[in-house]
C-alpha cells in the first residue's frame, strides 16, 4: 500500500510503498477515505511535539474511512478515527490502509462526507470545549474571536451564536477592540493578536487560549494584568478529550443537518507537503484533507 512517510524532523515527506497491515486483536484496520492534516502533524513533524513515533513513520491523528477488519467493527462500517497514539506515538493515518487501535474508532453517520467526517473532531470540540468546558459561557456575553476565518474559530462564532451570545471578530489589521467590551475573548492565533485583544476582556472576565499561530510568546505587564482581573485559561485538548468525544455526536448531527459548517480543502496523498504549508499559512480557512 502507498503511505506518506517521515524519515527525519522537518524533511520532506515521502510516498513510499509500505507493507499492508496485518489483523491483531484489539486493533481495526481501516481503508483510509481521508486524513486530515493539522497543526500537531506540523509539530510532531518538525520535532517540537512532547513525544513521536520512532523515525520513519507515517503522520496522521485523524481520518475517516471504512472497516477492512476488525473484531468490534462490522466489515464496511463507516468510521471516523482519533487519537489513541495515532500519529504521535505510531504511524498514524496518511495512508491507504490505517492500522488503529479499536478505541480510536467511532461510527461516522451517513449523511456526513468522508472528507467532513476526517477534519470535524479537533475544531469542533476545541470550539465546543474552549467555550462550554474552559469559559464556562452564559447566554448573552458578549465573546470576542481571534482567527475567526480559520476553523476552530469560526465554529467558536457559530456555537458562541448559537448559544445565545454576541460574537464578533478580531480583526488584526484593524483598530484594536474597544477597552473593557467583552466578557470572553477566545483566542486562536497568539502573539502579538492576542496581546492586543486582552484589554478588551472586562475586569472579571476570561480569556480562553486555544492556539499561537501568530506567535508563542505573550508579554505581560504583571502589575497591569493584575488590575485588569482576567482570567487566562488553556485549552488541553489531549486533558480534555474525553469532554470531547462526549460532545462529537451532537457535533456531527449539527454539521449532518446544516446548523454548523466547516470549510474543507482536499489534497492527493502526494501532496503531503503542500498541505503542511497550506496550514501554515496565515489567512486559510478550514482543513486540510489527504484523500487517495
Amino acid at each position: 500500500m502507498k503511505a506518506v512517510r517521515i524519515h527525519g524532523f522537518d524533511a520532506a515527506p515521502v510516498l513510499e510503498e509500505v507493507a499492508e497491515p496485518e489483523a491483531r486483536p484489539g486493533r481495526t484496520i481501516v481503508r483510509m477515505q481521508a486524513a486530515t492534516v493539522g497543526h500537531i502533524d506540523r509539530t510532531v513533524w518538525r520535532g517540537s511535539f512532547l513525544r513521536h513515533p520512532p523515525l520513519p513513520y507515517t503522520p496522521g491523528v485523524e481520518a475517516a474511512g471504512i472497516v477492512v477488519s476488525s473484531e468490534r467493527y462490522a466489515t464496511g462500517q463507516r468510521v471516523w478515527l482519533r487519537g489513541s497514539g495515532l500519529g504521535t506515538l505510531f504511524d498514524g493515518t496518511w495512508c491507504e490502509l490505517i492500522d488503529a487501535p479499536d478505541e480510536a474508532l467511532d461510527p461516522l453517520p451517513d449523511a456526513l462526507p468522508m472528507t467532513l467526517g476526517a477534519a470535524f473532531f479537533s475544531p469542533t470540540t476545541s470550539a465546543w470545549v474552549a467555550l462550554h468546558e474552559v469559559a464556562k459561557l452564559q447566554p448573552g456575553e458578549q465573546v470576542l474571536v481571534t482567527g475567526a476565518s480559520g476553523a476552530v474559530g469560526s465554529l467558536v462564532m457559530q456555537l458562541a451564536r448559537d448559544a445565545g451570545c454576541a460574537a464578533t471578530p478580531v480583526d488584526p489589521k484593524a483598530a484594536p477592540p474597544e477597552l473593557a467590551s467583552a466578557d470572553l475573548l477566545v483566542d486562536t492565533v497568539g502573539g502579538n493578536v492576542l496581546a492586543a485583544a486582552l484589554p478588551a476582556v472586562r475586569p472579571g472576565g476570561r480569556a480562553v487560549l486555544v492556539g499561537y499561530t501568530a506567535g508563542p510568546a505573550l508579554y505581560l505587564d504583571i502589575a497591569h494584568f493584575l488590575q485588569r482581573d482576567v482570567a487566562l485559561l488553556p485549552l488541553n485538548m489531549f486533558r480534555r478529550e474525553a469532554a470531547g468525544r462526549a460532545a462529537a455526536p451532537d457535533l456531527l448531527a449539527r454539521l449532518a443537518d446544516g446548523r454548523l459548517h466547516l470549510d474543507v480543502q482536499s489534497f492527493a496523498l502526494a501532496d503531503a507537503a503542500v498541505a503542511l504549508d497550506w496550514i501554515a499559512q496565515r489567512g486559510h480557512r478550514g482543513r486540510a484533507v489527504l484523500v487517495p
